[in-house]
């Protein structure tokens, strides 16, 4: 007799997100299998079935997700083709008979977020909302991780934010609340959480916090958005990105990426981590 699969799938295991997610289940003694393009680059959790899959591949997907109750799915990386993609592969959710998804969104999913690519995710979100299936969204914040990159090699951090606050979030933070959630996903279903850092500072204040962390000065110039335009489009990224990109700072101008929640110590018991200590300890 074939052994039983566990029924909970964590997706995009390869990555930063999945991968702390599938490790952490790991470590709680958390039966589940991994989904993921590239199984050779799994986190290596013996016992743990593995599955190679493509979000826009339904019939695979559907295969790989046969017996699953609890889905965590992991939004699929950037790209003009994110929302079909995404679309494709609840599709293939609902075909396998999933009960319920767990989808990591992003602070503040409307259709008319200043943020382009959020409006990406309230796409996503809607369509798990019509499919039937019963959800959690987790609407992260942007991740501190990524904070270091946008600092040029000219130690300036540039975009047009104004005097705007963010509220950034270690990723690791939103591994736990994810975790927990996974863990008891019937105590969480129609929730729609905010994972957040516990303060919002502006790009000002994240320079002074990276020039302490690092010992190097770190300036922060308020581009215009015909600037930042420019700039960005040097890179030579499609213009689908590059507003992609500046949208994330004329978001954060307009104080959509401001709120502070309680949403991932209320889930895991302790406080999320603040910029400063996140970069001290990375």
């Amino acid at each position: 007799m074939a052994q039983k699969q566990p029924d909970i799938a964590v997706t995009g295991a390869t990555g930063a997100l999945g991968g702390a997610v599938a490790r952490l289940l790991a470590e709680a003694g958390v039966p589940q299998r991994l989904l993921a393009r590239h199984t050779a680059r799994l986190p290596e959790l013996p016992g743990t079935p593995s599955y190679a899959i493509t979000y826009s591949d339904r019939g695979h997907s559907a295969r790989a997700l046969e017996g699953v109750q609890t889905l965590f799915m992991v939004s699929a990386a950037e790209s003009r083709y994110r929302r079909q993609d995404q679309r494709t592969f609840v599709d293939a959710a609902v075909d396998a008979g999933v009960r319920h998804i767990v989808y990591t969104s992003f602070m503040g999913a409307a259709p008319d977020a200043v943020f382009t690519l959020a409006r990406d995710h309230a796409d996503t979100e809607e369509y798990i909302r019509a499919s039937g299936v019963e959800y959690t969204f987790l609407r992260n914040c942007l991740y501190q991780d990524v904070l270091p990159s946008f600092v040029g090699r000219d130690a300036v951090l540039r975009g047009p934010a104004g005097t705007g606050r963010l509220a950034a979030v270690a990723r690791a933070d939103i591994a736990r609340a994810a975790t927990r959630v996974l863990s008891e996903p019937d105590e969480h279903r129609g929730a729609v959480y905010t994972l957040t850092g516990p303060q919002a500072l502006s790009l000002d204040e994240i320079a002074g916090v990276l020039t302490r962390v690092t010992g190097s000065k770190v300036s922060y110039y308020n581009e215009t958005l015909d600037e930042a335009l420019e700039s960005r489009s040097l890179s030579g990224a499609p213009q689908w990105q590059i507003e992609a990109w500046v949208s994330t700072y004329t978001a954060i101008a307009a104080g959509q990426l401001a709120e502070v929640s309680p949403d991932i110590e209320r889930l895991t018991g302790t406080p999320p981590l603040a910029l400063e200590d996140y970069l001290l300890q990375r």
